[in-house]
């Protein structure tokens, strides 16, 4: 999860034209237009000879891999205005952009493993890494193999669910939460909690927003606090106890702890939901491409993997530029913001041969779903593992899926991506 406090509004007109002819380029993120078809406006912005200016972000918006890529891994470009400014600066640019009056979201969210850059930010994952490599991760997959069958036993007597409520919404949050050591029982209210959290991360956000997103701070962090306190006396092969071990070697202090289980339980959720959503979509909008899937397994790799670039669930991430630099030929000085687009980078005919084909055998694929350089994605390996194990036991136990809407409704929003709702009837095998 990656967002940007200084973003803010919805609506920006090009200050440059890719031609006298074409269709007006018009960015409106929160617009049902935009929801249901962002990929056309990316094809204009990618057309743009210069950084598109969003003027509600206050920065510059960047649509092409190539360039996307570049700022992505330059450690001159950094996720926090603190390695350029000085404290005062900071709590300026927080009041500009309503991110003030906010003591424990300041605390937990504003300065954690993701909003960190530089030896802070190396530390802080260096304390964390062991627990989600590919190698570790693997150790999960009866644990989450017997978690999905579970879910469909009950499921699939039903014949008609909601894919998204009934599904996708249970399998992310107690995965991340049985790898922490957080109590079945409390899965469910992690997605409440992270859900109000990044919800004032988009565009749009409101006062209200904001005094829900400080409440379910707060609430989030004594959940926390008192589940260290109960590993402290209880600890367990879980990554509560490693960080209590780490804190204990003076690896991370109080805080730190908490904000990084905060944040490895807010990342945990919500893209994956979304990316278990849309990968359902497509299959369903290609169904070719799931006969083909149900008809050999061993694509599910790739399969996946596909699902990440063709609808990418974070679509927007941003840095800021630490020294005067140089982005698409021009000259920006220090302190420019930049908006990555990672969605319209996975659909660049000039990276990816036939971008907006969703084909499950597309291989090399080397998206940029998961981020590059130093914020890669921590939790890919258990992403990926989710999604191969849910859709490899879906497609085994039923004998058809059908979607049952006319048209498929996707949130709003710059940054996320993902289907609101998806009712589909299945046939068990």
């Amino acid at each position: 999860m990656e967002a940007s406090f200084t973003e803010g509004g919805c609506r920006s007109m090009s200050h440059a034209s890719p031609g006298a002819d074409a269709t007006p380029l018009v960015f409106d993120p929160l617009s049902v237009q935009f929801a249901q078809d962002p990929y056309t406006v990316y094809a204009q912005l990618r057309a743009l000879d210069e950084p598109y200016f969003f003027a509600e972000f206050d920065g510059f918006l960047l649509s092409r891999f190539t360039d996307i890529e570049k700022v992505a891994v330059n450690p001159a470009f950094v996720r926090g205005p603190g390695a350029f400014m000085s404290a005062d600066e900071v709590a300026a640019e927080r009041r500009k952009a309503n991110w003030h009056d906010m003591p424990n979201h300041a605390r937990y969210v504003q300065v954690n493993l993701l909003e960190s850059d530089g030896d802070d930010h190396f530390r802080l994952r260096k304390v964390v890494f062991n627990m989600f490599t590919g190698r570790y991760v693997e150790r999960h997959r009866g644990m989450i193999q017997r978690y999905v069958d579970k879910l469909l036993d009950e499921l699939l007597e039903k014949g008609e669910i909601d894919f998204i409520a009934d599904l996708a919404c249970h399998v992310p949050g107690y995965i991340i939460g049985n790898v922490l050591g957080v109590p079945d029982e409390d899965c469910p209210q992690l997605r409440t909690w992270s859900e109000d959290v990044v919800r004032f991360f988009d565009v749009g956000r409101d006062d209200d927003d904001k005094a829900l997103a400080e409440r379910s701070t707060t609430e989030f962090g004594d959940f926390l606090r008192d589940l260290v306190a109960m590993r402290r006396k209880q600890p367990r092969d879980d990554l509560v106890s490693t960080l209590i071990a780490a804190q204990d070697a003076g690896q991370i202090d109080e805080t730190e702890l908490i904000a990084t289980c905060m944040l490895i339980l807010m990342a945990g959720h919500g893209s994956t939901i979304d990316v278990m959503g849309s990968g359902m979509h497509a299959l369903l909008r290609h169904p070719q491409q799931m006969a083909r899937l149900r008809d050999d397994p061993g694509l599910i790799n790739t399969a996946v993997q596909e699902m990440f670039r063709y609808e990418s669930p974070l679509p927007f991430f941003h840095r800021y530029a630490t020294e005067d630099c140089e982005v698409m030929g021009r000259s920006y000085p220090k302190g420019s913001k930049f908006g990555l687009l990672y969605a319209s980078a996975n659909r660049d005919p000039a990276r990816f041969d036939n971008p907006d084909q969703f084909d499950i055998a597309r291989t090399p694929n080397r998206h940029i779903a998961f981020g590059r350089g130093a914020h890669l994605c921590l939790g890919n390996h258990l992403s990926r593992l989710d999604m191969e194990i849910m859709f490899l036991t879906l497609l085994r136990r039923t004998r058809s899926i059908e979607v049952l809407a006319d048209e498929v409704e996707y949130k709003r929003g710059l940054s996320v991506r993902g289907p609101v709702a998806l009712p589909l009837r299945f046939r068990p095998a």
